[in-house]
């Protein structure tokens, strides 16, 4: 039966989605080449290249706990949908026994297989320096956008 969670969270017979938003930051940079990330921060310095995000609603600890099980899955695979301003950026990317999940603030996305507690995927076909740089404009001038996490067991 597909429905709507109280978390936002959308069930399908095969997929899980959970919609994040989140606002743009004028020291957005999008230039990182293997990582992706949004933070329930307000602020960003310039150093945080990969940072797409800031004043996210959620970090890695705040998922709900069947999305939670779909991402620690190694056969699932990932679709995270970024949409800022009507344009759309899709990373796809694998889950992985090994996830934590139990960061407080950030959400990354992995183009390696490495772990810590704020990431999300791995093996991710994407990073940041990927994002349209329209996008990246977009975000800089201080657009909104919403992080939308598709998993479907393969």
């Amino acid at each position: 039966m597909n429905g709507v969670s109280r978390t936002g969270v959308v069930k399908g017979r095969d997929t899980a989605r959970c919609v994040i938003p989140f606002c743009g930051h004028k020291n957005v940079r999008s230039t990182h080449r293997t990582t992706i990330e949004i933070t329930r921060d307000e602020s960003l310095s310039v150093r945080g290249d990969c940072i797409v995000g800031v004043s996210g609603t959620m970090g890695c600890l705040d998922l709900p706990d069947d999305i939670k099980a779909g991402l620690r899955n190694n056969s699932s695979v990932v679709r995270v949908r970024i949409m800022v301003n009507g344009d759309v950026f899709v990373v796809s990317g694998r889950g992985s026994s090994d996830l934590t999940l139990t960061h407080s603030h950030d959400i990354v996305l992995r183009k390696s297989g490495f772990v810590c507690p704020r990431t999300l995927a791995v093996r991710c076909d994407a990073a940041s320096s990927d994002m349209p740089r329209r996008m990246v404009r977009n975000l800089q001038d201080g657009a909104s956008g919403t992080m939308e996490i598709t998993i479907r067991p393969r």
